[in-house]
């Protein structure tokens, strides 16, 4: 299912339980992502920090095998 049906079909339950509409996909796109610059100018990475945190003790696997 995609973003335009699951919006179809939260807006025809909200009609049969007459709740407001969802707003549209895609509407706060360019408020969110002007929220996750003005965070990352706000708070930039560390360059002391790792990138990812490491998956456990040497030697381990993940599940997947990767």
């Amino acid at each position: 299912m995609d973003a335009i049906q699951q919006h179809m079909l939260d807006t025809y339950r909200a009609a049969r339980l007459g709740e407001p509409a969802p707003p549209p996909p895609g509407r706060h796109d360019c408020r969110t992502l002007r929220d996750l610059y003005h965070h990352w100018l706000t708070h930039p990475p560390t360059p002391n920090r790792p990138a990812r945190p490491h998956s456990g003790p040497p030697g381990h696997s993940s599940p997947s095998g990767v």
